[in-house]
C-alpha cells in the first residue's frame, strides 16, 4: 500500500493549476452544468481550497500524527454525500482512506463531476486505491450520510442498525463588536455569500451591538437562480408587511434566528456578550461555526474564512477520524 499522505500531497500538486488544464476546465463545465448555482469561480474556490487546507503536506502530517491509527481494523464505509457545494463530500473520502478503510461514495448527482474528478485523480496517482461506488443494496460495516433534514431523518432509519455518522441542515452565525476593520467586514461578505448562502459554513444571521451600523457589500456577481431567490423573498416579504432594508443583491432584516432565504441576511442586536453566549449554548445542535473575534467558540472561524476549513475543522464539531477508528482489531 502507497503513503496514503503521500498520495493526496501528489493530488494537491496536480490541482495546483485547477481550471488552467483541458481535463479540469472539463470538469468545471460539467459541474456547472449540473448544478444550476454553481459558478466557475466558486468552484475554482472550492479547489483552491481543498488544495490550500486539505492536501497541504505539513497540514496533513500535523492532523494524521494526531491519530494512533496502528489499531484500526480495516473495513468497508458507506459516504453518501451532499451536493450543495462543490468537493463538498471529498473529506469524508479523505479520513476513510487515512484510516486505511476502503470507501463506497455516492456522489450527489449535483456535484458528481468534481467528486468523479478527483476519483479519477487518486486512481491515476495509485491505480489500486480502495475507492468504489456504494451499491444501495451492499452493507457497509460504517456510514457517513449528508443532506438535508429530511434527508437524515431518512437516513436515520435506513442506517438504524449500522454505526452511523448523520448530518442533517445547521446554520453558521457571526458576532461583531462593533470595531471590525474594513477587510473584516470584506471576509465577512464571502463568509456570507460564497456559494450563494448554500453550505452550512456560510453566516445566515449576524448579531451586532446595538445602534451599530451595518454595512455589508451583497455578492458581486449572481446567478439567474439566486436573483430569482432575491426577487421573491422580496415580494414575499413585502407582501406579507414584513419589514427590510434592500441591498440590491439581498435584503436584511432583523430578527430573532437563522434566515429562511437564501437572499435574505437577518440581524439580531444584542446590548452585553453575555446574552449573544446564552444563545449559542442554546442553538449549539443547530450551529455549525461562528465568525468573530470577540468571543470564543469550540467552532469558531476568523473573518473571511469560514469557506475554508481546516482538516480538524469537524462538522458539527463531531471527528470524523475518531468515529472511523471505532473499530479496532
Amino acid at each position: 500500500m502507497k503513503n496514503i499522505t503521500e498520495i493526496f500531497v501528489e493530488l494537491g500538486r496536480r490541482m495546483r493549476d485547477f481550471g488552467s488544464d483541458e481535463r479540469s476546465a472539463r470538469c468545471i463545465a460539467d459541474a456547472v452544468a449540473a448544478n444550476e448555482w454553481f459558478t466557475a469561480a466558486d468552484v475554482k474556490t472550492a479547489a483552491n481550497a481543498v488544495r490550500d487546507e486539505f492536501l497541504d503536506e505539513s497540514k496533513l502530517k500535523d492532523w494524521l500524527s494526531k491519530y494512533d491509527l496502528r489499531a484500526t481494523e480495516p473495513c468497508s464505509v458507506a459516504i453518501i454525500m451532499a451536493g450543495n457545494i462543490p468537493f463538498v463530500g471529498m473529506f469524508d473520502m479523505m479520513c476513510a482512506l487515512s484510516c486505511g478503510h476502503e470507501a463506497w461514495i455516492k456522489p450527489s448527482r449535483k456535484d458528481s463531476a468534481t467528486i468523479e474528478y478527483i476519483v479519477d485523480t487518486l486512481r491515476d496517482i495509485w491505480r489500486d486505491i480502495p475507492l468504489r461506488r456504494y451499491n444501495d443494496d451492499a452493507r457497509a460495516d460504517l456510514v457517513i450520510a449528508t443532506g438535508g433534514d429530511n434527508a437524515a431523518k431518512y437516513f436515520r432509519s435506513r442506517f438504524s442498525d449500522v454505526p452511523a455518522l448523520i448530518r442533517g441542515s445547521r446554520h453558521s452565525v457571526a458576532v461583531l463588536a462593533g470595531d471590525e476593520t474594513d477587510e473584516d467586514l470584506q471576509g465577512l461578505k464571502k463568509d456570507i455569500f460564497t456559494y450563494f448562502g448554500l453550505g452550512c459554513r456560510n453566516v445566515s444571521l449576524v448579531f451586532a451591538p446595538r445602534n451599530h451600523p451595518i454595512d455589508i457589500e451583497g455578492p458581486d456577481a449572481i446567478t439567474p437562480m439566486y436573483r430569482d431567490n432575491y426577487v421573491y423573498t422580496k415580494a414575499m416579504m413585502t407582501m406579507n408587511g414584513m419589514p427590510f432594508i434592500d441591498r440590491g443583491t439581498y435584503v436584511a432584516a432583523e430578527a430573532q434566528g437563522f434566515s429562511d432565504s437564501l437572499s435574505k441576511v437577518n440581524f439580531r442586536r444584542y446590548d452585553d456578550l453575555a446574552e449573544v453566549e446564552e444563545w449559542l449554548r442554546v442553538h449549539d445542535e443547530e450551529i455549525q461555526c461562528v465568525v468573530t473575534r470577540c468571543l470564543a467558540h469550540p467552532r469558531r472561524a476568523e473573518f473571511g474564512r469560514a469557506q475554508y476549513p481546516a482538516l480538524s475543522d469537524y462538522a458539527d464539531g463531531i471527528d470524523v477520524m475518531e468515529f472511523l477508528k471505532a473499530r479496532k482489531i
